[in-house]
């Protein structure tokens, strides 16, 4: 489909992602004590957006940091990091186009913004691939980026678990004294954990050409996108999200920059059917998936990669 040719992005691309879960927490909700997302209605779970930006962005991180020298590549570097500083980047911006931060003239102040946010376009990946408020009190302007993730949302309706966990440590000498005089040693310390045993999660992402135009983003950081897509839960494993995968990744291209079909009749042609449905899936396996492939719309094309 696409080259590693560091052209422009000049068609459209619809897309379904597939990834499953076992025995893990895919997305906790901080203001519900981090249990896993649910729909209260339906109880489908839930993912956001942002997660699997997240996830995108650690991936590239790893992919195009030099090992040796720890520097990310020219044009690779990640806006929203863990532990970043956002105003230190528009700073930088300012600096390495030698603009001034203190300009009073309006016809300045606006060229000068569309420069800070092309020089952000430009260096980070996340910016030019996802947009980005970049409206502080140093100004870069807005970014609207050209691919676009939904909410993932399970397949089927989840369990959440909360199972007991010990730790036989505990963190200060004074809850260590406290036990030692009630049960005449360290016990240690009772925690919990909330998991999900299984649950498969649909996604669906859109490229646009025309954004893609506007920040810079390139055939070559598309294919670095299905190459995170494919691979950034391999890089993400902790003992909280259990086992998770990517287990399918449809995309949908079309041969003109608006598209030779509607996103929504081409996500239809992507079922998920579980085998049986009187038994609580535990494995990808127990699902069917079909990808229908015929009569498709002119100037439509079908890459099913994993």
């Amino acid at each position: 489909m696409t080259t590693t040719a560091n052209g422009p992005v000049d068609r459209r691309y619809d897309f379904v992602l597939l990834y499953d879960v076992k025995n893990g927490n895919p997305n906790g909700d901080p203001d519900a004590g981090n249990a896993p997302r649910s729909d209260p209605e339906t109880g489908h779970g839930l993912v956001s957006d942002v997660s699997l930006k997240r996830k995108v962005r650690d991936f590239v991180s790893l992919l195009k940091t030099d090992p040796t020298t720890g520097e990310p590549e020219p044009g690779y570097r990640i806006y929203v990091k863990h532990h970043g500083v956002l105003e230190q980047f528009h700073r930088e911006a300012y600096e390495a186009e030698g603009l001034a931060l203190d300009e009073s003239a309006k016809e300045k102040k606006l060229d000068n913004l569309q420069k800070a946010r092309a020089w952000m376009c430009q260096t980070f990946y996340d910016i030019r691939t996802f947009g980005a408020v970049l409206t502080l009190d140093i100004n870069c302007g807005q970014v609207r980026g050209p691919v676009q993730l939904t909410f993932s949302r399970s397949i089927d309706p989840i369990t959440s678990l909360e199972e007991s966990i010990v730790r036989k440590a505990v963190a200060t000498q004074r809850e260590a004294d406290q036990q030692i005089e009630k049960h005449s040693q360290v016990t240690g310390t009772m925690g919990n954990k909330q998991i999900v045993p299984y649950g498969l999660y649909r996604a669906h992402g859109f490229v646009s050409p025309f954004l893609a135009a506007d920040t810079g983003f390139t055939r070559a950081d598309l294919d670095v996108f299905w190459q995170a897509l494919q691979m950034m839960f391999d890089q993400d494993h902790s003992a909280t999200r259990g086992e998770m995968a990517t287990q399918k990744l449809v995309v949908f291209e079309h041969q003109s920059q608006l598209g030779n079909a509607p996103s929504h009749k081409l996500f239809e042609r992507v079922t998920v059917v579980p085998n049986d449905p009187g038994r609580p899936p535990r494995q990808f396996s127990d699902y069917t998936v079909a990808v229908d492939s015929s009569d498709l719309p002119s100037g439509v094309s079908i890459d099913v990669r994993v």
